[in-house]
């Protein structure tokens, strides 16, 4: 009998896809659903904020008292706190990203080992399915070349460099072989693809929907000044989905400047504006927080969101990373404030939302990807949650609905 690894993935979607990476790179184990039934737990771990090292060393502290399973760590906290996680033995082995795709070998290493390999390596890793998964992840790129002062990110992943696209297409071609239709494009910074391969994620994009099967390609997060001329040309096409998750941070002129972000709220208004008139749901990252965020600078901030047609909110209150310039800077924010001012921006998009679910007259194009309570649960092409009625099962399916109910948080039909 194969030991069994269970993993264990915190964080953002390139982690999904590395996982499934080291999860087809395994030929000498099974993958386990249940961390009580494995030999060995990997942690995929994130490092984004001081609170995400702290997720990790709680899931260890959690499993400990339950598991004799090897405990490995890899992913972005291998770089932060893998060294004091393996000094103090919490962890059997530490390795980096770069090494996943040799994780066989690695777990069958009788001597505990830290190997971070570098932050130079370009992913060559084709992953022919999704365990678990209606959608595929496609990375198309590592690393980052901004440097805002709250990220640790860059420092971690490396500068950015772009994945091979011929490797890219065949990933896609594989999947979609395989009985995936929607493909979701990940990496820590997707909008900066082809800068060191003469292309574009535009020109990625057009390439993966000639290829049989692709039914709709989805987007991370990408910058307002990644936004181009070629990327405009294919918002028409329809095999984009019609939702946007563009990274702004904030709004406010200052905020922006201490943050060293590189957009600008008087382009970044414009730019949402024009999308927004050609039919899409925007999305949107958000710190709420920050150090320096007086109540007048929030304030502005606030009076300039109401300006963005913003459908969807990923927004936090900022959580201080060692190591980053954001990290020393003053006054800070109090928790409570910070909350507060969160829970109004969430109010206010929420309301957005909603708003927009009513005024849409389009059917609904949806991939039905679970079952959860006895309903079905899928995604719209505007990235808006749907629960379905069904007698049958409907997982895995497409399904055009033209008649459904908005409700708080999601849409509601019955079939």
């Amino acid at each position: 009998m194969k030991p069994k690894v269970y993993f264990k993935t915190f964080g953002c979607r390139t982690n999904l896809f590395d996982s499934q990476v080291m999860m087809s790179a395994l030929k000498d184990y099974d993958i386990t659903e249940d961390d009580k039934d494995a030999d060995v737990i990997i942690l995929n771990s994130c490092t984004v904020t001081n609170g995400a090292d702290s997720s990790v060393r709680s899931y260890i502290s959690q499993i400990e008292k339950t598991t004799q399973a090897r405990i490995y760590l890899t992913g972005c906290g291998a770089h932060t706190k893998g060294e004091t996680l393996f000094d103090s033995e919490r962890v059997f082995g530490v390795f980096g990203q770069s090494e996943k795709a040799k994780i066989n070998s690695l777990l069958k290493n009788e001597e505990r080992f830290y190997t971070l390999g570098d932050l130079d390596f370009v992913d060559d890793a084709i992953v022919s399915e999704f365990v678990g998964k209606s959608r595929a992840f496609i990375k198309i790129q590592e690393g980052c070349n901004f440097r805002c002062s709250y990220c640790i990110i860059p420092y971690v992943r490396g500068d950015s460099r772009s994945l091979d696209e011929k490797q890219i297409l065949k990933q896609v071609e594989i999947l979609a072989s395989n009985g995936f239709g929607e493909f979701i494009l990940t990496g820590t910074n997707i909008g900066s693809y082809g800068r060191t391969n003469s292309s574009s994620i535009a020109s990625l994009m057009k390439k993966m929907s000639l290829i049989r099967g692709v039914r709709r390609i989805r987007l991370g997060s990408l910058e307002p000044i990644q936004i181009d001329d070629e990327f405009m040309e294919i918002l028409g096409e329809p095999w984009l989905e019609r939702h946007l998750h563009i990274a702004l941070q904030h709004t406010s002129k200052k905020m922006l400047k201490l943050m060293n972000r590189r957009n600008k709220f008087e382009d970044d208004v414009k730019l949402f504006n024009t999308l927004s008139e050609r039919g899409f749901a925007l999305g949107t990252d958000f710190i709420v927080g920050h150090p320096g965020e007086s109540e007048e600078l929030w304030r502005e901030a606030m009076s300039n969101i109401s300006h963005i047609p913003l459908t969807h909110l990923h927004a936090f209150t900022y959580s201080k990373r060692s190591g980053t310039p954001s990290a020393s800077m003053k006054p800070e924010i109090s928790g409570k404030l910070s909350k507060e001012r969160l829970h109004e921006l969430e109010s206010i998009i929420d309301e957005n939302n909603f708003r927009f679910r009513e005024a849409n007259i389009e059917p609904l194009d949806i991939l039905i990807e679970s079952k959860k309570d006895g309903k079905y649960q899928g995604f719209d092409q505007f990235y808006n949650k749907i629960i379905i009625d069904s007698d049958e099962d409907i997982t895995g399916e497409w399904k055009s609905i033209e008649t459904y109910t908005p409700l708080k948080g999601y849409n509601y039909a019955k079939l």
